[in-house]
């Protein structure tokens, strides 16, 4: 059904929990939304669902087309290679589609680029990537703040850590390889050293976050940490939490960089973790001051994130 409404937020690469986070907020403030991915399956109370491939430039075009501000929430299989191509392309495409209409664009992103960090990660961390999918990830920010600095585009890139949350089962690895594992009686798996602090932002956080920031003209051409608690617990500390949420006993086992490589022959994925687990043998310290200063924004402490997260499971 066309849009009635003055106002259009079109959120490109709607199928994540990002997305669908986001869309809910949105959602609830009245705001006109349209969709866009690959299937373009339909959401209840969204007025626009639209199918485009945002690798090529004439459909992503047509998906940016009208809207008052553009979201990009794509997920890519978890592959390097696949990064290496569809990244780029991706990004030229939606910063062509934005400039021409003088849409706004916020960019949901990661940390990948910064590399190995010793102490907090702050929005002026340099770029020092360690990893190929870094690299990929610092060249698209890249392309994009300069293409702000020519006054060619208006636009935000908003960082989150590691994520975890309701209904983050494929790509939330806390999801994945400990509430999930422990909410079936198995043993929780995790990645890397189980004694250093680990952030996490939890993702009904960060859909508020991306809400707030696209309604804050001051927020735009510059760089956010998405809302995310410090101090973080270490592994240890997170299989206990979970455990008691779920009133099971706290066990895991820890997955090194020689057993991620081994199964990584099996399952590329997984293999594709290896030259990330620097992420998980050392302090990961994401720092989220400015944002919460700027809004004045409180994030969900990790005791009570897990909870919901736990309680959507149980359902």
């Amino acid at each position: 059904m066309a849009n009635t409404g003055t106002e259009l937020y079109t959120i490109l690469g709607a199928g994540g929990i990002i997305a669908k986070e986001l869309t809910n907020e949105l959602l609830k403030n009245g705001k006109n939304v349209r969709l866009v991915s690959r299937q373009g399956k339909p959401v209840t109370g969204v007025q626009e669902v639209m199918a485009a491939d945002i690798t090529d430039a004439l459909q992503t075009r047509r998906a940016v087309s009208g809207s008052t501000m553009v979201f990009l929430c794509a997920g890519l299989a978890y592959n390097h290679k696949i990064w290496q191509a569809a990244w780029p392309q991706i990004i030229q495409n939606v910063i062509h589609a934005c400039s021409e209409g003088g849409v706004p664009l916020v960019f949901f992103d990661n940390v990948y680029m910064y590399g190995l960090v010793d102490g907090p990660m702050t929005e002026d961390t340099p770029y020092n990537p360690r990893s190929k999918k870094g690299e990929v990830r610092a060249l698209i920010a890249n392309k994009i703040m300069d293409r702000v600095k020519e006054g060619r585009l208006t636009a935000t890139i908003a960082r989150a850590a590691d994520f975890y949350g309701p209904g983050a089962d494929t790509t939330g690895v806390m999801n994945l390889l400990v509430i999930d594992k422990l909410a079936k009686g198995q043993k929780a798996n995790w990645l890397g050293n189980d004694q250093v602090t680990h952030s996490y932002t939890f993702t009904p956080d960060a859909g508020k976050a991306l809400y707030l920031l696209a309604n804050d003209p001051s927020s735009f051409n510059q760089i956010w940490h998405l809302p995310t608690t410090n101090p973080a617990p270490n592994g240890k500390e997170y299989v206990q939490m979970v455990a008691e949420a779920l009133k099971v006993t706290p066990r895991h086992s820890k997955l090194n960089g020689f057993m991620v490589k081994l199964a990584g022959l099996f399952n590329t994925t997984i293999g594709e973790l290896h030259e990330m687990m620097y992420q998980n043998n050392y302090p990961y310290i994401f720092n989220s001051a400015k944002f919460e200063k700027h809004f004045n924004f409180k994030p969900t402490s990790y005791e009570e994130g897990i909870k919901l997260t736990v309680a959507a499971k149980t359902v």
